[in-house]
């Protein structure tokens, strides 16, 4: 088909879905049904100025851990569906000659490190784990069998 004949036919659709689409009639819901979609497009969180009589009852503020995760935890939580695979070339866990030959090339654990934490391959920045800190992903790397000078 040329793609005139494409045009007129998506014409033809068109003009006749028009008619339906303005034609149809809305659907009544019950209050359950209302409900849930108050539910579902409800907001997640508010603004608060400060000031503002919320401002004094903000509840629980998130705050970092006061000590670094170990490299099993931060392997388990972001790490492990590449590594435990090997997904897209991702060095396997317990794998120390691969993870050995890798940091030989870059020139040492801490090249790799670096690299790692920036970047490498097809793994985007810091893996999966955007909290983590270089000590942090060092561990990790570690618990997975790089060796550190």
């Amino acid at each position: 088909m040329t793609l005139v004949t494409h045009m007129r036919l998506l014409a033809i659709l068109l003009g006749g879905l028009f008619p339906v689409m303005a034609l149809a009639k809305p659907v009544p819901l019950d209050d359950a049904s209302r409900q849930e979609i108050v539910e579902r497009i409800a907001p997640v969180g508010t603004v608060c100025k400060q000031g503002d009589d919320c401002a004094t009852n903000s509840g629980a503020v998130a705050s970092t851990a006061s000590e670094p995760r170990s490299g099993e935890a931060v392997f388990n939580q972001f790490c492990t569906a590449c590594h435990t695979t090997g997904l897209l070339g991702a060095p396997k866990k317990g794998d120390t000659a691969e993870w050995t030959k890798r940091a030989n090339a870059l020139g040492g654990f801490n090249k790799l490190l670096q690299q790692g934490y920036a970047g490498i391959g097809s793994m985007p920045a810091k893996g999966t784990c955007m909290t983590c800190s270089e000590e942090e992903f060092g561990s990790a790397m570690q618990y997975m069998g790089a060796k550190k000078e």
